[in-house]
């Protein structure tokens, strides 16, 4: 079976079994302070697990992208070294919310892989849960009578709370699982040692394919076990693993889920694949990590130096290292991989299809950046070992983290001088590094205390600003020292932060005494709408007034819906090819990201201006429509944003049918005239392919033109109120710059003046022309031309300069060539050692270097100490 057929006959499976087909939630985790990536199956699920949502279906099958490279899922530096581990994997599931349990489960599990998949049933072991005196869990007796039903019990293990209890973290729901191994060695060496021996044991032929996991209980923050109200399962198979089996491949690279583009990277190198080690490693790195990359990006998330960004960021420059390093790509590469991955996964996960030019341009252009990045590293590498009789595990940091350079690079460049890596020095390092990072990321969350039982919050914010509520429940929340608490109300009109409009803030007005209670502001936290708070109420209990800042709902209100007229007006000027990247909207001003490779010209940027706010001088009124089916809306030609997950039902926002019609869960303005006025006030480039429009509406765009005009008539009252300003102000810039060139002129005749005084006082010592002085000159730009003179002209030259600058001490220093390689000087040495007399330092090149001080009475020891240390 191709993995194709593999993956449709999974889904098919289920689908007879009566569960609900759904699609891949995004890699890119929102709405979820916990998670950066979506990790497990589950992911999309945990509202549900943890019953803050009610679930659509009763049982649902997917095939989900993971991406396991934070956290404690961190595989990174294993991918590619061995043949199992990825980055980005596809997890297909089956889950059942409050419907089935292990005994379909488990049986279910079976009949797919032994009667649809045909696997060899005495490959196959499943462990169960032993029980743990320490909690009070017995064994999983109920997955073993099951069990013991299909298989025989000499291949049914007991395995211990690591392997087979699961828990979704800390806190929160878990249970036992049980998870299907297969043995996929020899015949010779099944009969040579029991397969049984070897479960768990990670041998990379006996491996785990599937887990079954049988949530039952809710761990709370004391570590005790609740059991749930409702029980679920909640399984995953790793499919790359499954084709591997199933195609009977030594490595998960083998199968052709991975073949056709290591292929292409073999020819494309010219380096067949199993004909190297560090190259095959490579070519399974490359083809991997495209894989990460691609979708991560499709999905929204760019690369950057922050969080998630960091991270693809870090997966594609660990790409190219290899490319680079071991398959010798001195130019982008990786990029080229990107229509063939489109192409696999057509049908699929069409996501990356529909974005293949905008995906690999963004590839592109981190490349180029990274290979420059490279090659300076590799410099600094160079440089630092000609002084050096070993690498401290300092400087192997700063190639890590300023770089990218992983520590086997720096081992292998190490190496190749003969020299050593402190690699403890490094561990400890990097350890330092990750636990700052931990701190200033540490958040300590208590949990719910529950006052009253509900399903969900009933949001009534599109229609009122105002309602009466109860509180749910509340838990204390502690950052950096800092304790704030959150609330979940029975009935909000608060906005919870989504689609770019940030979260609404008011008050809670208790009716039995009057205390008003902040809202500082309000998120979705896996579909819950949370409401943060700097305090709790003296009074929990009671009917509550929940009042929303309806200045700031309506101006951001007014940034919203601009966003979606200057999105529709983005499109008609700029191409079909724009879509939206990312979008922040509050009550202060509106950004908007999109997809579109050239700088946005002035001329292109006021037609935009003109089409939104003709579109506000309509007055449009809003159209409404909740609850519309997802695909209904998309057939109608809806806009639907690459990166968001949406529900069956979606909410559809239209401002003239024609022109902006698109899916969104934030707040609007009823007619487009309450807008006001619409102007954009920046426009810059984010990433590659992506731009960035800056832009404010209603009264800060009113006040905007008011300061702008104050500007306008401060100008033309400094020119003398003249009647054509800006050619007065042409004329006033002309002067200038004439001005301007001729103290330049005066300045160089000074400096030429300067050279000629400075020659005649040069001195052979030792064969070197040395001259030494303190010159009267206005800025370090004059000094340098005067030093660059000199230098030109005399040989064998050795120069210090001294100057007075804004008020501080400078010091030059040049030295000629070939005093450089016959005395191994250093301009940049030397002028560090002269600048202590000043109190400062500097540094620069071999030939050229300068030094900045705070002490002039200084200057003269430093240039006396010049001669010294030509005559040493």
């Amino acid at each position: 079976m191709t993995s194709r057929e593999i993956r449709e006959a999974f889904l098919a499976f289920f689908e007879s079994k009566n569960h609900h087909i759904v699609p891949s939630a995004p890699v890119v985790v929102k709405n979820d302070p916990t998670l950066m990536f979506t990790n497990a199956g589950m992911n999309q699920f945990k509202d549900i697990f943890l019953g803050e949502a009610r679930a659509n279906y009763s049982r649902v099958a997917d095939t989900q992208r993971c991406l396991r490279v934070s956290g404690k899922h961190n595989d990174l530096e294993e991918v590619g070294i061995d043949t199992y581990h990825h980055t980005l994997f596809e997890m297909l599931g089956n889950w059942s919310f409050g419907d089935y349990f292990k005994k379909e489960a488990i049986l279910w599990s079976w009949e797919l892989l032994t009667e649809v998949y045909k696997l060899d049933k005495d490959r196959l072991y499943v462990t169960i849960f032993e029980g743990d005196e320490t909690e009070g869990l017995s064994k999983d007796n109920e997955a073993y009578t099951y069990w013991s039903e299909i298989i025989a019990s000499d291949r049914i293990l007991l395995g211990n709370k690591k392997d087979n209890f699961w828990e979704m973290g800390d806190t929160g729901p878990c249970g036992p699982c049980s998870e299907i191994h297969v043995d996929c060695r020899t015949d010779a060496e099944r009969n040579a040692v029991d397969g049984r021996t070897l479960v768990n044991a990670d041998h990379p032929q006996v491996i785990e394919i599937w887990n079954l996991v049988f949530m039952q209980f809710n761990r709370q923050k004391d570590g005790s076990l609740h059991p749930l109200p409702a029980k679920h399962v909640d399984t995953g198979m790793g499919f790359e693993r499954l084709v591997r089996v199933i195609q009977q491949k030594a490595s998960n690279y083998d199968t052709d889920v991975f073949q056709p583009i290591i292929d292409y990277v073999a020819r494309k190198a010219n380096i067949p694949y199993g004909s190297d080690e560090k190259a095959d490693i490579a070519m399974r790195v490359l083809a991997d990590h495209i894989r990460a990359i691609s979708f991560t990006i499709a999905d929204g998330q760019l690369p950057s130096n922050n969080r998630a960004g960091y991270v693809i960021r870090r997966i594609l420059r660990r790409a190219v290292r290899y490319a680079y390093t071991f398959l010798h790509f001195k130019e982008p590469f990786l990029h080229e991989l990107v229509p063939l991955l489109a192409q696999q996964f057509e049908g699929v996960f069409d996501e990356l299809a529909s974005q293949q030019d905008f995906v690999q341009k963004v590839v592109l252009e981190e490349e180029q950046s990274f290979l420059r990045t490279l090659v300076t590293g590799v410099q600094r590498f160079e440089s630092y070992a000609k002084e050096k009789q070993a690498v401290t595990g300092d400087f192997a940091f700063e190639l890590y983290d300023t770089f990218g350079f992983p520590i086997d690079l720096t081992d292998l460049l190490a190496r190749e001088k003969g020299l050593k890596v402190d690699m403890q020095g490094f561990q400890q390092a990097l350890a330092e590094q990750r636990d700052r990072s931990r701190a200033a990321t540490a958040i300590d969350t208590d949990d719910w205390v529950v006052l009253r039982e509900s399903e969900a919050t009933d949001f009534v914010g599109y229609d009122q600003t105002e309602s009466e509520t109860e509180i749910l429940k509340y838990r204390k929340v502690t950052t950096k020292g800092k304790e704030q608490y959150q609330l979940v109300l029975a009935v909000t009109p608060f906005y919870a932060e989504g689609g770019g409009q940030v979260g609404d803030t008011g008050v809670l007005v208790s009716r039995q005494t009057n205390e008003k209670i902040i809202v500082t502001d309000t998120k979705k936290e896996n579909g819950l709408i949370v409401h943060y708070v700097q305090s709790l109420p003296k009074q929990l209990q009671g009917t509550f007034r929940a009042v929303v800042d309806i200045e700031k709902r309506r101006e951001t209100e007014n940034n919203h819906s601009a966003t979606h007229l200057l999105h529709a007006a983005l499109k008609q000027v700029l191409g079909s090819h724009v879509n939206q990247k990312g979008s922040l909207v509050n009550a202060e001003y509106l950004r908007f990201d999109f997809s579109h490779f050239a700088k946005v010209t002035d001329e292109e940027l006021l037609q935009i201006e003109r089409i939104v706010n003709g579109k506000i001088r309509e007055n449009i009124p809003l159209k409404e429509e909740r609850d519309v089916p997802f695909q209904q809306a998309v057939d109608a030609g809806v806009t639907a944003l690459f990166g968001e997950k949406y529900g069956d039902h979606v909410r559809v926002i239209t401002f003239d049918g024609h022109f902006s019609k698109e899916l969104c869960g934030g707040t609007h303005v009823q007619a487009t005239g309450q807008i006001g006025f619409f102007k954009i006030v920046a426009e810059s480039a984010v990433a590659a392919g992506v731009r960035r429009v800056e832009a404010i509406t209603g009264g800060a765009a009113e006040r905007f033109i008011e300061e702008q005009a104050k500007t306008v008539n401060a100008f033309r009252e400094l020119l003398n109120n003249p009647k054509d300003a800006l050619s007065a102000l042409n004329r006033l810039l002309e002067e200038n710059n004439a001005l301007r060139k001729a103290v330049e002129r005066a300045v160089t005749d000074k400096a030429l003046q300067l050279k000629r005084e400075l020659a005649a006082k040069a001195e052979d010592i030792n064969g070197v022309t040395f001259i030494a002085g303190r010159v009267n000159l206005p800025n370090a730009e004059a000094v340098k031309t005067l030093a660059y003179a000199l230098k030109g002209e005399i040989e064998n030259l050795f120069l210090v300069l001294g100057a007075e600058i804004n008020g501080k001490p400078s010091l030059t220093v040049v030295i000629s060539d070939n005093l450089i390689n016959e005395k191994s000087w250093n301009a940049g040495a030397i002028v560090r050692e002269l600048a202590k007399d000043i109190q400062g330092g500097g540094g620069g090149q071999p030939f050229y270097a300068t030094a900045g001080g705070k002490d002039l009475e200084g200057l003269p020891q430093a240039l006396a100490k010049a001669k010294d240390w030509v005559l040493s």
